[in-house]
């Protein structure tokens, strides 16, 4: 397939795809605030930087109220289209601040949410059905680079896949932990509940679960068989949302799954609703839309109604070779990120060395907790901390599972300490049962964070987890 202005392809599923993530990031940022800021007041005091990230904190007030409000402007105006060369990028930025803002709030979807904002800007997602062409109609297109309308789907068949290829594993299979766990706790439901307490059912949902993602993308790029791979989709999403609090995730990868389909189903479906709806209502309101809209792109002018189509790709050459190279390393990062864990010989379950980033979902239960032993140098006194006096309950909770934060928070307790003229030592004292086994120490005892570094690679701090 060639990137040119020879193969045009119908934009309406790259329309479809703007209108839904405005909305849901709209959505998502409005939450965040809601819940995070203005409720829990989650970002007050210390919070954890991702590694390189660490410069990005928190706004004073009223600033960071008024990033919530703003951001969740900024969605809607992508989603109408309004200004999308600068509001784009702006709620591109805005929802990538909200991300890096605290590390303990990572989620798999909410990272894949940051790319495809991104790469959303780089399209003429706004040149049909938006606002900037109402107010300008001469810069109407029904047709996109083929590039940017297949972009989206070909990354979602990554994440299905390697989601598919993460749930290769033991535990998954073999003993289908940790979803027996997941399922027995919501076995009073009514109607499912006894199902769900079933063993069987656990398994059946892992072997199915990693069976359909590893297929999934293969599936819908298949005339014949992408129907039935969205009728599983749909029910494999809806159970995580029946039993998971997982936020926009599902109907996010809904989205995203859809683009599999002929790139001009969105207007096929408006014209079916407007001819075959069986709602008055509904044929009123969409034909009227429907012809508003012929109305306006009839109003172009006259010289442009042959070139209008064609305007957006009269630069294309110019940016062809760069967008390109974009493209290719994004498509190389993404296959590379979700294959780094093999690197290492321990356990990414239990280590989290090479989780992030991976499409690792919902794949293991994990909790832990822990105080630090601190001893001071100069003194000797040795005292206990116990980070749960000091962090929110999401913050300890993640904290005391992830290595990488645990030496974090034991990096500011050194210099909280330091700045009161006093050198210390920290030593971690953290446990952690995975999928249900007996808890077991996390890390070292012995070593001291504050004098350790993160680095990329094995942690001889981190003890490997005895299983029975």
């Amino acid at each position: 397939m060639k990137w040119s202005q020879s193969q045009p392809t119908p934009i309406h599923t790259l329309v479809w795809l703007r209108i839904a993530m405005g909305l849901l990031g709209a959505g998502d940022i409005l939450g965040n605030g809601i819940y995070y800021h203005w409720h829990l007041d989650a970002f007050r005091g210390f919070t954890f930087r991702y590694y390189g990230f660490e410069w990005v904190q928190p706004l004073p007030e009223p600033l960071l109220s008024l990033f919530f409000v703003v951001g969740f402007l900024l969605g809607i105006a992508v989603a109408l289209g309004w200004r999308f060369r600068w509001t784009a990028p702006l709620f591109a930025l805005f929802f990538s601040y909200l991300f890096f803002l605290e590390k303990a709030h990572y989620l798999n979807h909410a990272y894949l949410f940051m790319v495809l904002t991104w790469l959303l800007c780089l399209t003429p997602a706004w040149r049909e059905f938006s606002l900037d062409v109402r107010r300008n109609p001469a810069d109407w297109s029904p047709v996109a680079p083929a590039w940017s309308v297949y972009l989206f789907p070909a990354l979602m068949g990554v994440v299905y896949f390697f989601g598919g290829v993460n749930k290769i594993n033991h535990d998954w299979l073999i003993e289908a932990m940790p979803m027996h766990m997941w399922l027995s706790n919501r076995s009073e439901m009514p109607v499912l509940g006894p199902l769900f307490a079933q063993k069987i059912t656990a398994y059946v949902m892992s072997w199915g679960g990693m069976l359909l993602d590893l297929t999934a993308g293969f599936m819908l790029i298949h005339k014949r068989l992408r129907w039935l791979a969205l009728a599983l989709l749909f029910f494999f999403h809806a159970t995580n949302h029946l039993i998971f609090n997982i936020g926009i995730f599902p109907y996010l990868s809904m989205v995203l799954t859809s683009l599999f389909f002929a790139p001009d189903w969105p207007k096929r479906a408006v014209d079916w609703v407007a001819d075959n709806s069986r709602w008055a209502w509904a044929r009123t309101q969409v034909r009227g839309w429907r012809s508003e809209w012929r109305r306006i792109l009839a109003s172009r002018p006259a010289a442009n109604q042959s070139t209008g189509a064609r305007k957006f790709w009269q630069t294309e050459p110019t940016y062809r070779l760069p967008l390109a190279v974009v493209l290719v390393l994004l498509f190389v990062v993404q296959l590379a990120l979700p294959l780094r864990n093999h690197f290492f010989s321990n356990d990414v379950n239990w280590t989290e060395e090479g989780h992030r980033y991976s499409w690792r979902m919902m794949l293991r239960s994990k909790q832990g907790y822990g105080k630090y032993r601190v001893t001071d140098l100069r003194s000797g006194e040795e005292f206990r901390i116990n980070p749960a006096d000091s962090l929110n309950h999401k913050q300890y909770r993640k904290m005391a599972t992830h290595p990488d934060m645990i030496l974090q928070y034991a990096h500011h307790l050194r210099d909280q300490y330091a700045e009161r003229g006093r050198n210390v030592a920290i030593y971690p004292d953290f446990v952690v049962r995975l999928n249900g086994r007996d808890r077991q120490q996390f890390l070292d005892p012995t070593v001291d964070l504050a004098r350790i570094e993160w680095t990329w690679g094995e942690k001889n701090w981190i003890l490997p987890e005895e299983k029975e």
